[in-house]
């Protein structure tokens, strides 16, 4: 907690403000749109999660629908595919930025459509924090008028050429969980540049009640809403944004330079134009065997680290989803390992860390 949280509580509390709307959810999602920038409207909901389901159902994603999902991420990022009765189409990464791999993208779009099941909609992932390849990206979904969610829930706080992420898609989702660079507890945003999206989020987010003096429902709604005393958490975080993410690429530093001579530990380091949050600091191995070494090593320190993301293309509620693999993903899920990254790290803890790894490497 950065120190002003408490306020915005007490406030919510002295008011009698505790439902899912009030001053801090305003403020909260005007905060949101000022760090954000590039005129986005945002709205406060109670899941990353959440917020993607609304995203894949205000683009039009029903049941028997197919979309387009980067394999290498979180399960969250598809799972509300299948809430729609929808399919995911699962496309592997590039290792520059370790996300969507925009030739296997085209690939995969050309073969649906040939198997005329052109997909309504690409989800694309800033994958620990790292931006996607914009621009690559885009022009394919415009080529094939295909609508983009953009993933950001790792990614409050990095940019592309000094634009936030977050506003590079027709819609952007953000999440606010508790492991995420700043949290509401739980929570998360949907943004858009449109205002009639963002106020159709709220709308079914609300349960979509109609505008009449009593209950009246026309369209199935959800209980997504944020709560105004989490969002008053979200307005103490939002002051100290800038201050974790100084913390995270701080820790990434560090490691980076602590580890720089041992030859068998590789980092993803930063393409020109891109600013990461560097959410977690992420390292790769020469193999399966070396990471596990690592991690157990850690392990036996009480020091928590975890293999990255498995690819969602290898996860048993998935195994049977249409995929376009070259094996990058699946390759760095055997050798890649998640070091602490902890905005309130120590030097100590740092310390600790790196001469552990060593240690194990002699």
């Amino acid at each position: 907690m950065g120190g002003k949280e408490l306020n915005y509580i007490h406030e919510a509390f002295d008011t009698n403000w505790v439902a899912p709307l009030g001053p801090n959810v305003n403020g909260f999602e005007k905060a949101i749109e000022v760090e954000l920038g590039q005129g986005v409207y945002a709205a406060a909901l109670s899941s990353g999660t959440g917020a993607i389901h609304l995203g894949l159902k205000l683009l039009g994603v029903g049941v028997g629908d197919e979309v387009v999902c980067q394999s290498f991420t979180f399960s969250a990022s598809a799972n509300p595919i299948l809430y729609l009765g929808a399919k995911p189409i699962f496309v592997d990464s590039e290792r520059d930025t370790w996300n969507i791999n925009p030739e296997l993208l085209r690939k995969a779009i050309e073969n649906r459509i040939r198997n005329f099941k052109k997909p309504k909609a690409i989800i694309a992932v800033h994958l620990y924090g790292m931006p996607y390849k914009i621009e690559a990206v885009r022009a394919i979904a415009d080529e094939f008028q295909i609508p983009i969610l953009e993933d950001s829930a790792e990614a409050l706080g990095s940019s592309y050429k000094g634009i936030s992420c977050g506003t590079f898609g027709n819609i952007g989702i953000l999440s606010f969980n508790g492991n995420k660079i700043i949290t509401t507890s739980g929570g998360g945003a949907l943004v858009s540049k449109d205002k009639e999206i963002r106020d159709k989020a709220i709308f079914l987010a609300t349960q979509a009640r109609d505008d009449a003096p009593h209950y009246q429902h026309s369209h199935v709604g959800y209980n997504y809403r944020m709560s105004n005393v989490l969002a008053g958490i979200g307005r103490g975080q939002m002051e100290v944004l800038g201050d974790r993410v100084k913390a995270r690429r701080k820790n990434y530093d560090f490691y980076v330079q602590a580890l720089e001579g041992c030859l068998d530990i590789h980092f993803l380091s930063e393409p020109k134009d891109y600013f990461s949050n560097r959410w977690l600091s992420c390292i790769l191995t020469s193999g399966y065997d070396m990471r596990e070494m690592l991690r157990n090593a850690l392990l036996e320190e009480n020091i928590e680290s975890r293999p990255l993301w498995k690819p969602l293309h290898l996860q048993p509620i998935f195994s049977t989803c249409a995929q376009f693999m070259d094996g990058t993903s699946e390759d760095l899920f055997n050798r890649g390992l998640c070091l602490p990254s902890g905005s309130n790290l120590e030097q100590e803890d740092l310390e600790r860390v790196v001469a552990t790894i060593k240690n194990a490497l002699s």
